[in-house]
């Protein structure tokens, strides 16, 4: 309560991101939150829905970043930021990214949500199809394997997959050695 107290007090009871006064709540900025006021953002229901991936995103609700980013709060810069940055499709987006400042130590903040981000998600094989846990592969190029001393042939298959944290990856056995596979060189089986 003392947080949404500070957030209310520091944001005049609207979104930091759009300045909507409708369903308000505190957001924790990841990857990693204190859940100190330095550390969240109040933000509307709307804005949470589509940053939660809840809801489509909404180009043109987003130009308001335009205002946010310039605003003196490390967090709310971190949250203009990221969503400028998931937006940079959109000249207007590329153009405010070029034209935001801030410090160092915010901006890796900021850029260390985008690739916590781009971590998450399903591992795909070659041709995009997504693997679980369990999964055989093929692979469809030679592999050398670093400090195993053999190469994994094309056409090899590796029976009983294991997905690790980064999605470009997998485990499996090539040989009779546990080993890591760039999901990229993989085809379902």
């Amino acid at each position: 309560m003392p947080t949404e107290n500070a957030l209310k007090a520091r944001s005049n009871t609207s979104c930091e991101l759009c300045t909507s006064t409708d369903s308000l709540t505190v957001f924790p900025v990841p990857p990693t939150s204190d859940l100190s006021a330095q550390q969240c953002v109040y933000i509307c229901g709307t804005c949470t829905a589509q940053i939660n991936g809840d809801s489509a995103l909404d180009i043109n609700h987003w130009r308001c970043l335009n205002d946010s980013m310039w605003n003196q709060e490390p967090a709310v810069q971190v949250m203009s930021y990221r969503m400028l940055h998931k937006l940079s499709s959109e000249s207007w987006a590329q153009d405010a990214l070029e034209m935001i400042y801030m410090e160092d130590d915010v901006k890796t903040w900021a850029e260390q949500g985008i690739a916590a981000a781009e971590r998450e998600g399903p591992t795909r094989d070659s041709n995009g199809t997504e693997l679980q846990d369990g999964d055989d592969v093929t692979l469809i190029k030679d592999l050398k394997v670093k400090g195993a001393n053999f190469t994994a042939k094309q056409g090899t298959m590796v029976r009983g997959i294991t997905l690790t944290d980064n999605p470009e990856h997998i485990e499996g056995k090539v040989n009779g050695t546990r080993i890591v596979l760039v999901s990229a060189y993989l085809k379902k089986a």
